[in-house]
């Protein structure tokens, strides 16, 4: 279990986020519209896992733009924003925000995906909402990268993300 802090707070995830070299485990999540999308559903492109407790804090909303704008910018690449706020939320945020590079996806139906990565809250006032994570996968599902953001609060590290994507 990943040890973290949130506010400064330790706090515990459920597990550890899969390792870099394995094959990432397939999801179902419920897109915006209400449809269901799986990992299996992007194969052949490059994936970036943006995850997140609530696209209603500060520096969620952050890292939704800014992988928004990456995102734009990369060939063959698809950003899945991913986090357990309802899909309504989401496709608000993303309709006021002017969002439209990234696909939002919500962990609220069963939070699978969240046991499944090893980031569920464990602990905390967050208990139960998915930690800020990034997960890089190659067109195969193969993980390229992986960032457990230390301090909740902090975004995560784009740069290095991003850079991940082009060791190919």
């Amino acid at each position: 279990m990943a040890k973290i802090t949130l506010g400064g707070t330790p706090v515990e995830t459920i597990g550890n986020l899969p390792e870099v070299g394995s094959q990432a485990p397939d999801f179902t999540l419920t897109a915006s519209d209400l449809s269901i999308q799986k990992l299996s559903d992007f194969k052949g492109h490059k994936v970036v896992l943006n995850i997140f407790p609530s696209v209603d804090t500060g520096t969620c909303a952050t890292s939704v733009r800014s992988f928004n704008k990456e995102a734009s910018e990369m060939k063959n690449t698809k950003v899945l924003c991913i986090s357990r706020d309802l899909p309504f939320a989401q496709a608000r945020f993303c309709g006021a925000e002017g969002i439209d590079n990234v696909v939002m996806l919500s962990d609220f139906k069963t939070g699978q995906f969240g046991k499944d990565y090893g980031l569920e809250f464990a602990t905390g006032p967050f208990e139960g909402l998915d930690s800020r994570c990034v997960v890089v996968l190659d067109e195969n599902g193969v993980v390229k990268y992986t960032e457990q953001v230390q301090e909740v609060a902090d975004e995560p590290n784009y740069k290095a993300s991003l850079e991940a994507l082009l060791d190919e």
